[in-house]
């Protein structure tokens, strides 16, 4: 397994080609290697080296991915969405305590503002529409450096830093070394089976480990191209499969489900689609989507698990011939995954449910100082990852639940993935979602989101007698949102904490 970023391109045909965009030449790996000596130098000579953070704010696109791999080649990337407000951009440049703020010239995002206010120096890149995808400079004059620990990074050295999603707490920081990211792009590159022929359609944002580290530097890791759209965009997707000719693409289950909707009105170019299979990861794949996307794209889909903290993958089904089970998230494909008791006590058999814990190299060594989330997210070397699940007697891994997802009503607990699972079947149901909506007595009660297929009628009725035919009763929704859309994440995740109140039955 490689070990730094640079080693890990350094590995790969340096004529083979890296990074693509729209309307721009690719970039290989040779000009690649360059613009991240190009780009440590300029950090260095501004005095920026190893472990002093950089925090981007770019769009998605080819030079993102380029900015992530050249300033983590020899400083620490701090990527941020790009559409955060000031206040959220003001928490994140205060907590990361960033050295510089990496931004596109002429863009006009917030950030600038507040990184002015806190005295953290503003570096513009710039690149020509002629350019290779993913070339840019760094404008700007050298500033008088005091003494700066320069130079390509090592194993030890952190590459990236990310946050939590903070929906129950203050987010934490999560850091990850050169170590664990190119390990966690090695395990995935192994477990893809991917090669220098392979081509990856990145459509998830790149502030993100899932796109980040599955889509671009697996891709790279195994000497393969990325091409990095703007952004998921349904409308586009299937030009983009048209026009790139990708043979993999990964996504979050609610992207496979809107590029589902849109599948009939592109039957041409499905019909010439090249893709050897596809990925789902970051939240459950219902089993009903993946049969569906099996059978509309002729390919095997693979659901992968995933977290930050673990640089991104855990486990991963395995691509045919190995057995795929639907509603499993697979066996394990990097790290070590265990099923632990909810005391920490011990590891349990097969076929018991617990906590989901892991160990590795991918894993990180903990969060930045705060030592009381460390307590309680370590038990000796393994890292809870606050998932409920089981593992069969074949090693693959079923999540029934994030634990602090799982609704008690009046003391009995309610898995709503389960029932999820189960509204999915329902024939006029293209996205679900359940969650916990307080309730006076009960503290809690069962809630669901529904978006219908097109051309699709149901009442709320109908979906709670469709439930209570296959739910014990407890577990019926006393709720039914029919909706046109379901609020998600900034990475398109559905997100059950939190989503009462953000549809006001809090």
């Amino acid at each position: 397994m490689h070990q730094t970023i640079i080693d890990l391109l350094k590995t790969a045909d340096q004529d083979a080609l890296a990074l693509g965009g729209i309307g721009r030449p690719a970039l290989t790996f040779r000009e690649l290697i360059a613009q991240a000596e190009a780009t440590v130098a300029a950090l260095n000579s501004r005095g920026i080296g190893r472990n002093d953070r950089v925090a981007i704010v770019l769009p998605n696109g080819p030079e993102m991915a380029s900015a992530f791999l050249s300033v983590g080649c020899g400083a620490t990337t701090a990527p941020l969405n790009p559409t955060y407000r000031e206040e959220e951009l003001n928490f994140h440049l205060s907590d990361l305590n960033a050295k510089a703020l990496l931004v596109a010239h002429g863009s006009t995002t917030p950030a600038r503002d507040v990184a002015r206010t806190r005295n953290i120096p503003v570096l513009e890149i710039d690149w020509a529409e002629e350019d290779p995808a993913g070339t840019f400079r760094i404008l700007g004059d050298l500033s008088a450096a005091s003494q700066v620990n320069g130079g390509f990074s090592s194993p030890d050295d952190v590459a990236l830093v990310l946050h939590t999603s903070g929906t129950t707490s203050r987010p934490k920081i999560v850091p990850l070394t050169n170590r664990n990211i190119c390990v966690s792009a090695g395990n995935i590159a192994e477990t893809l089976r991917l090669t220098p022929e392979d081509r990856c359609l990145n459509v998830m944002p790149l502030f993100h480990i899932h796109g980040l580290i599955a889509a671009v530097l697996s891709s790279l890791s195994a000497g393969a191209s990325v091409f990095c759209t703007p952004g998921f965009n349904a409308l586009n997707f299937f030009s983009f499969l048209e026009d790139i000719k990708p043979s993999w693409y990964t996504a979050v289950p609610t992207m496979h489900q809107t590029i589902l909707t849109r599948a009939d009105r592109n039957k041409e170019v499905l019909e010439k689609a090249t893709l050897r299979f596809i990925r789902s990861s970051s939240s459950s794949l219902p089993p009903q989507v993946m049969v569906e996307l099996e059978t509309v794209f002729a390919c095997p889909v693979i659901e992968a698990y995933g977290m930050t903290e673990a640089s991104h993958q855990m486990a991963s089904n395995p691509l045919p011939d190995a057995p795929r089970k639907p509603g499993s998230v697979g066996i394990a494909a990097g790290p070590e995954v265990a099923i632990m008791a909810q005391d920490g006590a011990a590891l349990l058999a097969p076929g018991n449910a617990g906590e989901i814990v892991i160990r590795g190299e991918s894993v990180f060594s903990g969060y930045e100082s705060n030592a009381a989330a460390n307590a309680e997210a370590f038990s000796g070397d393994w890292f809870r990852t606050g998932d409920q699940g089981v593992m069969d007697e074949d090693g693959y891994i079923s999540i029934t639940g994030r634990l602090k997802e799982i609704i008690n009503r009046g003391g009995e607990k309610i898995s709503p993935r389960e029932v999820d699972d189960i509204l999915m079947d329902h024939p006029a149901v293209q996205q679900v979602v359940t969650f916990a909506m307080p309730h006076e007595k009960l503290g809690e009660e069962v809630a669901a989101a529904i978006v219908l297929r097109d051309g699709e009628t149901a009442s709320e009725s109908d979906f709670r007698d469709f439930a209570r035919s296959r739910l014990a009763d407890f577990k019926v929704p006393r709720k039914v949102l029919i909706l046109d859309e379901i609020p998600k994440g900034a990475t398109g995740k559905l997100q059950r904490i939190g989503l009462a109140t953000k549809l006001g039955l809090g």
